[in-house]
């Protein structure tokens, strides 16, 4: 598959090959469910947090006599029954979402959300993103060129995400302002942060073929 690369002023400069071990796989929406899914199950941080009938405070003293006073029997003012005691089949934070994902699904579905990506028309090779030192202009000034060239970078959510195949400091301070665009290291992208946004922006193809080709597969 051939696919064009721009430079930032959002003129295309040529072309490459994109690797088939990387964009040749086939979708496979079960795989991608469940790895998207365990994923973002795997970062849930049980928060909620309710007490039991033995945990909250008082309720020592039994309200009334067990018989003589025409009421129904009671043991205990912190019952879940009561106003103010425990909470049965609460929420706990000692509850764990963490779900097993096999190293080979997750490459698996990186390389099938990688390859509809590509299909799809929603890959956006750039020739080299080159920032000396953070400029918020430059970085709207990319993405206006490369929204002139055909791709809606410039939409008001989830945008595209910008994959680096090195850190660059002057990159990411230069688009952190744009809330509807996201700069990622290429070995740290995975399933969830790619199908996030629309585009995904890969910068020096190269570099990042070689990265991706070690890395996805």
């Amino acid at each position: 598959m051939e696919a064009k690369i721009y430079n930032m002023q959002g003129k295309e400069v040529g072309t490459t090959t994109l690797p088939e071990s990387v964009f040749g796989a086939r979708w496979s929406a079960d795989l991608v469910h469940q790895v998207v899914t365990s994923m973002q199950a795997n970062t849930r941080a049980p928060i909620a947090h309710t007490k039991t009938r033995g945990e909250v405070r008082g309720g020592g003293k039994k309200p009334w006599a067990q018989k003589g006073t025409g009421q129904a029997r009671h043991g205990s003012t912190r019952s879940p029954i009561w106003v103010g005691g425990g909470i049965s089949h609460g929420p706990r934070n000692a509850r764990s979402y963490v779900k097993k994902v096999n190293r080979s699904m997750r490459q698996a579905a990186l390389r099938a959300v990688l390859s509809r990506k590509a299909r799809d028309g929603e890959l956006i090779l750039v020739e080299n993103i080159a920032m000396q030192t953070p400029k918020a202009a430059e970085a709207k000034a990319m993405l206006a060129a490369l929204s002139k060239a055909g791709f809606a970078l410039q939409r008001r959510r989830n945008a595209a995400l910008i994959a680096l195949p090195a850190p660059s400091k002057a990159a990411h301070k230069s688009f952190r302002n744009f809330g509807n665009v996201a700069v990622e290291e290429l070995r740290n992208i995975n399933p969830v942060s790619v199908l996030s946004k629309k585009y995904l922006v890969i910068a020096n193809p190269k570099a990042a073929f070689e990265a991706l080709e070690k890395s996805a597969t």
